[in-house]
Formats: structure tokens, sequence, C-alpha cells
């Protein structure tokens, strides 16, 4: 496959004590505009 990334909670540097769903949500999107923008 050409083009394809993932982004995933293994980003994250610590292990947060709450639910990790609406956190790693939130980096994906922020990964998907810097895609967008050519980063």
């Amino acid at each position: 496959m050409q083009n394809l990334r993932v982004v995933d909670a293994s980003v994250m540097p610590d292990v947060i004590r709450a639910n990790t769903n609406a956190t790693t949500l939130m980096i994906a999107e922020r990964v998907a505009d810097w895609i967008k923008e050519g980063r």
C-alpha cells in the first residue's frame, strides 16, 4: 500500500490513567491536519 499512515496511542510518552479513546482521536485529528498541510 502506498501513502498509508497509522496514528495511534503509541505516540503518547506516558500511559494516562483515563480512557485513551478521546485523547487518541484528538492526536489523530491533529496529525491528519499535518498530513493535509504536507508536513
